[in-house]
């Protein structure tokens, strides 16, 4: 799933912002992309804080983050993402009733085909399950900012323009997507807010119309249309 080899702390971080977008009542999640298991093993000791009992699955391309992440969360499964959820979904080996959510943060992007794993991400719900993930804004205030006014776009080790990302979304292409693949987008909100006095001015002087591009991140909760 992951294009090149990233320095370990990547895997680790616990992404504090995005527990709060977990349904409540998902007692059995799939983490794709689960690095370290830093999220997982952050939201089952916050559950367990308020006595709820949490199953956190996740799936990791890299094996030396997947060997990590195996200490902290229930089951770990490695390889590339898609592939691994079509093996669940073929032999049987994913939880019968399915998972409650299956989260993905940051990893919408690393892929050649989202919509393929989204669509093999809806297969292994529950009736009524949810998807919850965390995209990257390429409209981001200052990534615009390089790009329009000095005339760059350049890659790095991460971040919007990570050299490791495959594909790129704003807001509004974030819900084409999510609907495209046959889900109904709940929630979407901004993450991740740029503190910038001139994003601030030239929102205010466009009377909110840019008001996406104060945003690193969209967190998005979805689930699969009713037919």
């Amino acid at each position: 799933m992951i294009a090149s080899v990233k320095d370990p702390a990547y895997y680790g971080r616990p992404r504090r912002e995005m527990r709060c977008h977990v349904p409540r009542e998902a007692q059995l999640i799939l983490d794709i992309g689960c690095g370290a298991g830093a999220f997982g093993a952050g939201l089952k000791t916050e559950r367990a804080l308020v006595g709820d009992s949490l199953t956190v699955w996740g799936v990791e391309v890299d094996p030396v983050a997947a060997e990590r992440a195996s200490e902290v969360l229930d089951r770990v499964l490695v390889g590339d993402g898609a592939t691994v959820l079509q093996r669940l979904a073929s032999d049987g080996s994913g939880p019968a009733a399915g998972f409650d959510a299956v989260v993905m943060n940051d990893v919408l992007e690393h892929v050649l085909e989202p919509e393929e794993l989204l669509v093999a991400a809806g297969a292994l719900l529950r009736p009524g399950g949810q998807i919850v993930a965390s995209v990257p804004n390429v409209r981001f205030f200052g990534n615009v900012v390089d790009l329009v006014i000095k005339g760059r776009w350049e890659y790095t080790d991460e971040g919007i323009l990570d050299r490791t990302h495959l594909r790129f979304f704003t807001r509004s292409s974030m819900l084409d997507m999510f609907e495209g693949c046959g889900f109904t987008v709940e929630q979407i909100t901004g993450i991740n807010p740029t503190g910038s006095l001139k994003f601030k001015l030239v929102n205010l002087l466009t009377l909110g119309q840019w008001a996406d591009m104060k945003y690193l991140q969209f967190a998005i909760r979805a689930r699969l249309t009713e037919k």
